[in-house]
């Protein structure tokens, strides 16, 4: 069944912090605390443009009550896609397809974010596509069909203007915002690993020339668009094993000058949001950024979060307000059974004909075949 149009109207906002409207840091207001991640499903077009069962899912939430949806990422230059059937956002002719999602969103009253990428030495290869680039080549071991081409800085201002680019795009195309990915090993990240990026010139070595490349972008980003268009950047706080060498502290700066950038929010991915840091086993991630960060800048936290109490917990922490993932997949009505209604989440796993009801189509409900116990049929 899917969720009813009226869905935020019928939320009750006075008994739950979750449920609290959210201002970002250029005065948009959010209607609650409760976000779609950004989720891949490989489900767009092979250009790059919207899909009615994309197009569906993201609704579906948006109707649900979630108060910000974000897209899955969605690459800003031909050479920067990492997987087949994704969302793009290089080229006007993707510029229908925001638009009639923005239109969507805005009838269902959530607030809409693209998330903006480039894979970098993740981006797909053969069929005639340019060698994958990153801030570093590959070693001279390699196999050929894992090589990569160390980028150049005429690379770095083309990417650059892209994302600024495309930002530009979705405002012109009525979508509420953007969100950097700066995290999960993608582009923006390889530059900021001190184990990925061994540069010795500008866009290399110290922090602050390694986090050169998402500076410039978000600088860019946030001069191509106006005041109200909300600009904000996600950021992976430690290493993980698809972004070695990222360093907590080395974080919390590249955080700390995204505001200074124009950050109207700051978005970490935690994985699992109940564990405390590597570095500082005492210390849950959430308030230590919250403590480093702007006070009108929102923290949003990410990470295996399934019940109220898992949400409400990233609150205490320090968090503005809590991305889901898979919960917002098997739960497309999440704010308003869980937490208005007092329900319990529905949990993998789940069949193919549950999910489709979930309004997800086909080849994002064999993608879900990749997260073990997740589709039991």
């Amino acid at each position: 069944v899917m969720p009813e149009n009226d869905a935020m109207s019928q939320i009750d906002l006075s008994n739950s912090r979750l449920l609290a409207p959210m201002t970002f840091r250029n005065g948009r207001t959010a209607p609650n605390r409760v976000w779609v991640a950004p989720m891949t499903n490989k489900a767009s077009h092979p250009d790059g443009t919207l899909s009615d069962d994309e197009f569906g899912f993201l609704v579906a939430r948006a109707a649900g009550g979630f108060g910000v949806v974000e897209t899955c990422a969605s690459h800003v230059t031909p050479d920067g896609q990492a997987w087949p059937g994704e969302l793009a956002m290089y080229d006007d002719v993707h510029v229908p397809g925001w638009r009639r999602l923005a239109e969507a969103h805005r009838r269902e009253g959530a607030i809409l974010i693209g998330q903006a990428f480039h894979g970098g030495m993740r981006t797909l290869r053969g069929d005639g596509r340019p060698t994958p680039w990153s801030c570093s080549p590959s070693g001279a071991d390699a196999p050929p069909d894992e090589a990569v081409r160390e980028g150049t800085p005429e690379d770095f201002e083309r990417v650059i203007a892209a994302f600024a680019a495309a930002a530009r795009r979705l405002e012109s195309a009525g979508v509420d915002g953007v969100e950097l990915h700066g995290a999960h090993g993608y582009l923006l990240s390889q530059f900021q690993s001190a184990e990925l990026n061994r540069r010795t010139d500008e866009w290399g070595g110290s922090l602050e020339h390694r986090a050169r490349l998402i500076r410039r972008t978000m600088q860019a980003t946030r001069a191509a668009v106006s005041d109200d268009f909300i600009v904000g950047v996600r950021l992976s706080p430690e290493s993980s094993p698809s972004l070695p060498g990222i360093d907590l502290d080395e974080t919390l700066q590249v955080a700390r000058w995204m505001c200074d950038d124009g950050a109207d929010f700051i978005h970490i991915s935690l994985w699992d949001a109940e564990q405390m840091t590597t570095k500082r086993p005492g210390e849950h991630a959430a308030r230590i950024f919250r403590d480093a960060l702007p006070a009108q800048v929102p923290l949003i936290t990410a990470g295996n979060i399934w019940t109220e109490d898992d949400a409400l917990a990233q609150l205490d922490h320090g968090a503005d307000a809590v991305a889901l993932g898979r919960a917002a997949i098997t739960n497309p009505d999440w704010p308003r059974h869980v937490v208005a209604r007092g329900g319990t989440p529905k949990r993998p796993p789940v069949t193919s004909d549950e999910l489709r009801a979930r309004a997800l189509g086909p080849v994002f409900v064999d993608y879900m075949r990749r997260w073990e116990g997740f589709v039991s049929d």
